[in-house]
């Protein structure tokens, strides 16, 4: 009874991956059916085949969910309505609560059916048996036969927890429960009092934007974390992690951030291999719309770097909401995961990141300043390691008038506020004038023309930046090019606008080729 119990409350299966006939080992765990211990499968992984009840139960429950999910999204436009009809009265609301009631029972009542298919079928039975023993006792070799399962994430034990004291015994500043720290609190404006009557005045307004940011605003900006849209894309999601554990091997895990939220990863590890960069670790931050089953990680696996993918908070396996706070705490968790159980040296970690997520038109400058605020230019600052933009010629995403406006790609305030921040002096007049010329290039040869006009001599350039870091140590920002001549700024200033900025004649949404994933300049 207790069996039949554990398979009405538990997780959806997906998939079963099978390890190769030469691989292949009795279970361990007890209470699991021998008679599918070693099934004769010649293919590395199969889809889970469900019994007619738990399939034809599961089809309805999924129905359901899909029916709730449109009728959250359009509950203000149905109240709205009902209201106006007069159905919002007590003697029309209780006849519907009892036709709610009666469906909740039919619902239950199909959940337990499909918990008797389950039941009947040996494939779920020896799975449940795996997972409840992980639970009870998380020992490498019941993570190693769990893993071979694809499920609800939700039933996944948690693999690493922010708080463990390995990682912040020994780190000083890490984040408390409330989070990292992320964003400033807005200024006031120069002679303005922050005053009980202003707080007041304001007060419609922040509640207004508090309700767009948390309701239109966030699936607008972060339209991955749509319910609907990650329905209609799972078939493609769960074709994508069996290619990562098949093909390369990869590692689900799950983190637990100091938010609470818990942060689907995937990790492959390429250390054991004879190329070098495979001791490197590339974590790949997805786009509002990408997931890591489907995103960005091909291409530095496809140059032979260990890869951890993850999830944003919201999106697939991920718990929470994408906010940007919310952010800043699953990848302080990732990297934490990364140094401190994956065993990665912080000067061995490189962060690849797609887009940034498209700020939609129709949001007020206070929503987005206050509960959207992503604040790229401001973070980028504050990181002292070697960065690498690469810019999309043909970006139709983030640029503000046409894609063929190249001036109109955020990508060039990125890298203008970042040299800005590191090589004030550099950075001035006549450096920035130079540095605006060379991004309004829109091709190789354009660029070559800009800088042969200002004659920069590479050598020179690295040789004086050489100096300096000898001199005054490695630290931004700058003071190089305080006493320096109007022509030498401007050399200087092409010469690190290169080095820190690369095109790539592509749209938004082509991935990057392998060749074009290069490592950051750095002296």
């Amino acid at each position: 009874m207790a069996k039949l119990l554990s398979c009405v409350l538990g997780p959806r299966l997906y998939k079963i991956y099978r390890e190769r006939d030469s691989e292949r080992a009795p279970s361990s765990v007890p209470g699991t059916p021998t008679s599918v211990t070693n099934p004769p499968s010649s293919s590395w992984d199969t889809y889970y085949q469900p019994r007619a009840l738990e399939k034809h139960a599961d089809s309805i429950l999924a129905l359901a969910s899909v029916f709730w999910s449109i009728s959250y999204y359009s509950s203000p436009f149905a109240f709205f309505y009902l209201y106006r009809k007069g159905y919002l009265s007590l003697s029309k609301v209780v006849p519907l609560s009892h036709y709610a009631g009666t469906l909740l029972l039919l619902l239950a009542g199909v959940a337990c059916l499909r918990g008797i298919g389950r039941w009947t079928n040996p494939q779920y039975r020896q799975f449940i048996t795996i997972l409840e023993a992980t639970h009870r006792n998380r020992s490498a070799e019941n993570k190693r036969q769990l893993a071979r399962y694809n499920f609800d994430f939700g039933s996944w034990p948690v693999d690493f927890h922010w708080e463990e004291p390995s990682s912040r015994k020994e780190s000083r500043g890490g984040p408390s429960r409330w989070g990292v720290a992320l964003l400033r609190p807005e200024p006031l404006h120069r002679g303005t009092a922050d005053t009980f009557l202003n707080r007041v005045k304001k007060l419609p307004c922040q509640i207004t934007s508090y309700l767009v940011a948390h309701t239109l605003g966030r699936r607008m900006l972060y339209p991955g974390s749509v319910y609907l849209l990650q329905k209609a894309l799972m078939p493609v999601l769960l074709q994508g992690q069996a290619r990562l554990v098949e093909e390369c091997n990869g590692r689900r895990a799950k983190l637990q951030a100091c938010d609470g939220n818990e942060i689907d990863t995937m990790f492959v590890d390429r250390r054991g291999r004879a190329e070098p960069q495979g001791q490197k670790l590339v974590i790949c931050c997805e786009g509002n719309a990408g997931f890591y089953e489907v995103g960005c990680v091909s291409t530095p696996l496809e140059a032979g770097y260990s890869v951890l993918g993850w999830n944003h908070p919201g999106f697939a396996g991920s718990t929470g909401v994408p906010f940007p706070q919310n952010e800043a705490n699953a990848m302080d968790v990732v990297v934490q995961f990364a140094i401190h159980r994956l065993g990665f040296q912080p000067q061995d970690i490189i962060i690849y990141a797609w887009s940034i997520g498209g700020f939609t038109g129709g949001l007020v400058t206070r929503t987005v300043r206050q509960h959207l605020n992503l604040n790229n230019a401001e973070q980028l600052c504050r990181y002292q390691g070697p960065v690498l933009l690469i810019r999309r010629t043909k970006d139709e995403i983030i640029t503000t008038t046409v894609p063929e406006d190249i001036m109109s790609n955020r990508g060039n305030d990125l890298l203008l506020k970042l040299l800005q921040h590191r090589y004030p002096r550099v950075m001035a007049e006549e450096g920035l004038q130079a540095v605006r010329q060379w991004l309004e290039a829109s091709s190789q040869l354009e660029e070559a023309s800009i800088y042969s006009r200002w004659e920069v001599e590479e050598d020179w350039c690295l040789s004086v930046l050489q100096s300096y870091q000898a001199e005054h140590g490695p630290e931004f920002p700058w003071s190089v090019g305080e006493d320096m001549s109007p022509e030498g700024r401007r050399q200087l200033a092409l010469f690190l606008a290169q080095k820190h900025l690369h095109n790539f004649e592509a749209t938004h949404c082509t991935p990057l080729p392998a060749q074009n994933f290069q490592m950051p300049w750095h002296l």
